[in-house]
Parts: C-alpha cells; structure tokens; sequence
C-alpha cells in the first residue's frame, strides 16, 4: 500500500508565519528599549558623575563595609590626596593618611548616626562635616560624607567678634567717667542743685548704668565665641551659690512687689566645678528676667535639686511667658519675644544667650517650659563629672 504524504494545511502555515514576523517583532522591540534603557541609564551616569565632579563641596561615599566607593575632586584637593590611592580603602587604612585622620576618628566615633559637626584641617581651614546613611539599593546602608568648607564664615566671625571686644572695652573707660563725674555732681560736689537738675541727673546715670551693663555682655559674648571665657574652676556648693544671689534680690524684689522665694532639696547637693562667678552671672541673669517679666503681686521661685549624676537649677516665674512660634529662638543671640519687647525696650536679647553658652561650657544642659501670660521656667544642669575638669583647664 504506497504511503500517504502529510500535507499542511495552507491556513495553518500562513498563521504561524505570521505568529513568528510578530515575536520578531516584539523582539526587535525589546531589544530597543533595552538599549535606550541602557543609554537613558548611562546618560544618567555620566550627569551624577558630572554633578558630583562639579559641586562646590566635598562628597565622600562609604559602602556598607566602610571601604571608600567614591570621592569627588573638590575632596581631593581639601585633603591633598588621589582618588586612586585611597578608593576601595577601609576606615583603619584611611586613618594612616595624615590629612584623613580626624575625619576617619569623627567617622568611626559617630558612624550609627546623622551628625553635622565642624572640622579643623590644617591650621587655616575649616569644613562643615554632614554624615548620613546611604543606600542606593536593597543592601546594607553606606555612609555619605559632604564637606562644605566654612572657613570664610568662620574668619569673618572672628574679626566680628575682635571689632565687638575692642570697641566696647574703648567704650567702657568714658562711660566709666561720665558715670564718675554725674554722680559728682548729683552728691552736690560742685554745689547745690535744683530738683530739676537732680532728676536729669538720676536719669543721666541710669542711661550710663544700662550701657555699661550692655558693653559688659558685648564683651561676656565676645569671650565665650573666642573661646577664653572660663577662667576660675573650684568646687563650689551651687545651694549656697543661689541662696545667696536670691538673697541679695530680695530689696529689689520687694520694691517691685514680687514674692521671691528660694527652695532647698531635701539633702544638700555635692560641690561641683564649676567657675563661680559665671555661674553667679547665669543666675543673676535669670533671677532679672523673671521679676522683670512679673507684675506686681506675681511669684519668682528659685530652686536646686539633684540625683547621682547632675545638680538642678530651676527659676520658676507667673510672667508674661514666651508665645509658642518663638520659643525655638530663646537661647539666641539678640532675640527677644515679642510680648517682652513691649514689656521692656531696652532689653539686649543677651541674657539667655549668655546663660546658654556658660552652663554648655561647663558640660552642662539648659531648657525651659512656658506658656503665654501664664509663666517660664528655667532649668540648667551641671554633671558630677571628672572629666569636666580636664575641660576647664584647656580654657
């Protein structure tokens, strides 16, 4: 019997030709958006590449094992060295260049967190440092390093600060003198005097008295941003220490017919160093600002507490309070709220300033609570530390 021969069926075969010209097709097609992919990818490359080769600042990147990925010129050239001589480093390798070493030992002390702190490379220059954790994709986080070099800012603070000093220690001997020579004349040493002519006088002195009091926090601030300002350090008991500077408010509070009180913890607190007269000055500060900003018929309560670790300090006032939106400001230098500016025009905004920067340099922490028309609460805290010792002799 002769053997049948298959035959396709003509439709069949025109279909599946058809089904391969559209898979070639579709093919084609992916083919090309993976090469536009593929240069919209490189494209985007070569524009990070040229951003970060570009930026005005310095940009480190650390992978997840803290080996260098990348540096960018601007970094190069702040810290003299090659981009090839230091990719692929770890941290421990990084730290045997000389010009790396404090940015390696601040990166491995703070490596768990985002941190912004300052840097002295060399003797002329400072940068900014901003560290933050960095992943670019699913595994473990790197770090990215951006150095913005802050030494213009910083030299022009510093020239800031000597034109402050030097004009208001200029200012303070004539004021000094005038101050001198009025109150002469008011003790009647150059012969008698009016009524009138003794109340221009009287308010010839307090004009002078607010003045000197204002050139001496100039020069206050001008010390603290040079860095020379705790000069004293001793073991002092901060009880007795604000005991006695409620006390010596007490005539002064009566005038004003403001209730200060000062309250004792129930066991006296530990000494601690401290350089007395600034902290005299912080609570001085505080005790003023509180009756200051108490009407009459109001309350200053001033208190000390302590545990095992730090000794309290709290000045408690049913004043004005700080209104809400600005209680972000108070420790700034020159501000004051604005319910305080109508209380008071003459005010400095130097004073919580001041009391920020002298408990900060004794390793301390100061804060407050307030409320709008219903009164502040000021507390600092001073730790039981040796090591605040060492600190204060550096100064």
């Amino acid at each position: 019997m002769p053997q049948q021969q298959k035959t396709e069926n003509p439709k069949t075969l025109e279909d599946q030709t058809r089904a391969l010209g559209e898979t070639r097709a579709a093919l084609l097609n992916m083919l090309e958006d993976t090469e536009e992919a593929r240069r919209e990818a490189e494209e985007g490359k070569k524009r990070t590449e040229l951003i970060i080769r570009n930026l005005s600042d310095g940009l480190l990147v650390f992978g997840a094992d803290l080996t260098l990925q990348a540096i960018n010129p601007y970094a190069e050239h702040m810290f003299n060295i090659e981009q090839e001589a230091v990719l692929q480093k770890s941290l421990k390798e990084l730290k045997r260049i000389p010009t790396l070493k404090e940015l390696v030992g601040l990166l491995e002390k703070e490596r768990d967190q985002i941190f912004r702190k300052e840097l002295n490379i060399g003797e002329q220059s400072v940068v900014e440092v901003t560290s933050a954790p960095f992943q670019p994709g699913q595994g473990a986080p790197g770090i990215m390093v951006v150095l913005h070099d802050i030494t213009r800012e910083r030299e022009i603070e510093r020239m800031k600060t000597e034109f402050v000093s030097l004009a208001a220690h200029q200012l303070r001997t004539p004021l000094a003198a005038i101050k001198w020579s009025t109150q002469m004349l008011l003790e009647g040493d150059a012969g008698k005097l009016a009524a009138e002519q003794e109340e221009l006088l009287q308010k010839s002195i307090l004009s002078t008295d607010r003045m000197i009091r204002l050139i001496n926090d100039l020069l206050n601030v001008a010390r603290i941003e040079e860095g020379r300002y705790l000069y004293q350090p001793s073991f002092e008991k901060i009880g007795g220490i604000v005991k006695s500077m409620v006390e010596s408010y007490q005539e002064t509070a009566k005038q004003m017919k403001i209730s200060l009180e000062f309250k004792a913890g129930k066991e006296e607190a530990p000494r601690v160093l401290v350089d007395a007269e600034k902290i005299r000055l912080v609570i001085q500060n505080l005790l003023e600002n509180a009756m200051h900003y108490t009407k009459a018929g109001g309350k200053v309560t001033a208190s000390v507490s302590h545990d095992t670790k730090e000794v309290q300090v709290s000045v408690a006032d049913t004043g004005i309070g700080i209104p809400k939106e600005q209680q972000s400001r108070v420790f700034e230098k020159f501000f004051r709220a604005t319910n305080a500016r109508k209380v008071d025009t003459d005010g400095s905004g130097l004073g919580l300033y001041l009391v920020h920067n002298i408990v900060e340099a004794h390793g301390g922490k100061a804060w407050f609570e307030s409320e709008k028309g219903k009164g502040t609460t000021l507390t600092f805290s001073l730790p039981f530390k040796k090591e605040i010792a060492d600190f204060l002799k550096k100064k």
